[in-house]
């Protein structure tokens, strides 16, 4: 399977110069371009296009530290995107019940219109966002560092989780932004 780094011809990695990936994406973007296969067959304009829909999907992918980290993880066979990922069921509980008395928190401050309050939530919770996604990078530059194969599904497991609360907290982290444009329009 081909996947966002054989588009560009990286290395499986965490770490990403996106300086030379927005300049490689460029150049590539060039020499795919559907406009440059305008007069040439069916198959061959529709070759062009899909090599510009993969081009555009990997750079957007691989551009965004977030979304790159998800992409490592679902190359290791846990997809958090899917609603029925497995992962996200295995949340350990503490965390779950954690996130259910955040969420009652910040629906109790939306309902006083206490903005104040909504924002130092959400200021919080960010700084926690960037923490959980830095252990899931740590972990995932192990994964990719090639280590002990025995590791690797606890490393999976611990990524995983980290990714989760990634997710969990950039939901809140939308709620709080709605909230914020309501308030502040």
């Amino acid at each position: 399977m081909r996947t966002h780094f054989d588009v560009f011809g990286l290395p499986r990695a965490y770490d990403v110069d996106v300086p030379a990936l927005e300049k490689q994406y460029r150049e590539l973007s060039l020499q795919l371009h559907p406009d440059r296969v305008a007069q040439a067959d069916a198959r061959e304009r529709l070759k062009a296009l899909e090599g510009t829909t993969a081009l555009n999907e990997a750079f957007k992918t691989l551009k965004d530290p977030v979304r790159r980290a998800f992409y490592l993880l679902k190359l290791h066979g846990v997809d958090l995107d899917r609603e029925d990922a497995g992962a996200q069921k295995d949340m350990p509980l503490e965390f779950l019940e954690e996130v259910m008395e955040l969420r009652e928190a910040l629906d109790g401050a939306m309902e006083k219109k206490d903005l104040a309050r909504v924002q130092a939530m959400g200021s919080q919770v960010q700084g926690r966002s960037k923490a959980a996604l830095d252990e899931a990078a740590g972990v995932l530059r192990a994964l990719e560092g090639g280590g002990p194969a025995e590791e690797a599904p606890a490393q999976v497991r611990k990524a995983s989780h980290a990714l989760g609360r990634v997710r969990y907290f950039t939901r809140f982290l939308e709620q709080v932004d709605a909230f914020e444009e309501e308030s502040l329009s």
